[in-house]
């Protein structure tokens, strides 16, 4: 079940419910009553993107549609855009990306909302050959009333290393899914995530990172920022099967709640069906520390300025650990942005 199948089909029945365990938090059939029409082709601009400059090339999708492509030989950092620029219309788009052995990309993709009441399904699929590097920074902008699913299958050779950041705002209801396959053997993966989420926003991270052989590292760190009415959700399943021993997976989920109303849903899963391994996950969930904010205060600094500094330090976790120079700064100006603390 799909947003994708269900708007080619137009069979509502096609959209996953809470009565599925994987999106009991992100229910898209009990919210969408009736399927938009199709997103139109839209040839008009759609102004830069988030990385703009950064990348050597760029993939630009728009409401759906593959306008241009990035040459081949472009160069390996590559910015991927995807653009819902039509209002209350439905699209999906697909992409493959093989990246070839002993090779490295920096992937900057980002989705665009430019209108609202959109839904849109972006799948990806990733294929990092053998020895090769990905880092894959994903920042999602959504409009407030929009619907939006993102899901990346992610497929690993011996030796390779993929990291990957996501950043986001949320929307109406938003899901943000990567599956990685992960062979054992010397592979490493890091995949963290960070959402900040005010007014009505929701926004679930969903990782599933499966290994299947010996030798594995998987590392994840994801925090999250609820204010107002937002929902925040984060689902983390790491299977380990069996024969992957000597296995290292490590997951971390934290988040903070600035309101008596917002929400927050986490779980994190270790699925362990093998011996020798090294596996662990931590989960908190609470407010800022008022104490640090009195301290702060009495040094004469505003209330609010103290609690804007101190999430931005919370979230600024995940955004230090982003390796590309250019993405990592594009990143701590969003969250500084989202936090009301832009220059």
């Amino acid at each position: 079940m799909t947003l994708a199948t269900a708007l080619k089909t137009g069979d509502l029945t096609q959209l996953p419910s809470r009565r599925d365990e994987d999106w009991r938090w992100t229910d898209l059939r009990g919210l969408v009553r009736q399927l938009p029409p199709a997103s139109p082709a839209f040839d008009g601009e759609v102004g830069p993107g988030p990385f703009d400059g950064l990348a050597a090339a760029a993939i630009l999708f728009v409401n759906g549609r593959q306008r241009h492509a990035a040459a081949s030989g472009a160069g390996d950092v590559v910015a991927l855009r995807f653009v819902s620029a039509t209002e209350a219309t439905g699209h999906a788009a697909a992409y493959a990306i093989v990246v070839e052995p002993d090779t490295t990309l920096v992937l900057l993709e980002s989705h665009e909302g430019r209108a609202p009441g959109y839904l849109s399904d972006v799948t990806l699929d990733i294929a990092v050959g053998e020895g090769a590097r990905v880092e894959r920074i994903v920042l999602v902008d959504d409009h407030a009333e929009a619907i939006d699913i993102v899901t990346a299958e992610i497929d690993l050779a011996p030796g390779a290393t993929f990291n990957q950041t996501v950043l986001t705002s949320g929307a109406r209801r938003q899901r943000i899914e990567t599956r990685v396959n992960h062979p054992g053997a010397h592979a490493r993966v890091r995949l963290d995530g960070a959402y900040v989420l005010d007014h009505q926003r929701h926004a679930d991270q969903t990782t599933v990172v499966t290994h299947g052989g010996v030798d594995g590292v998987t590392e994840q760190l994801t925090k999250g920022v609820v204010d107002d009415q937002a929902r925040g959700v984060f689902q983390g399943r790491i299977v380990v099967q069996p024969g992957a021993d000597q296995t290292d997976a490590r997951m971390g989920h934290h988040a903070l709640i600035l309101s008596d109303r917002a929400e927050v849903d986490a779980k994190p899963e270790l699925l362990i069906f093998a011996d020798d391994v090294a596996c662990a996950h931590g989960n908190t969930i609470g407010a800022l520390d008022e104490e640090a904010i009195f301290y702060a205060r009495q040094r004469g600094i505003p209330e609010a300025e103290v609690r804007a500094m101190l999430t931005e330090a919370f979230v600024g976790e995940v955004v230090e650990r982003i390796e590309h120079d250019g993405a990592r700064a594009v990143a701590a100006a969003w969250v500084a942005q989202r936090l009301g603390r832009a220059q």
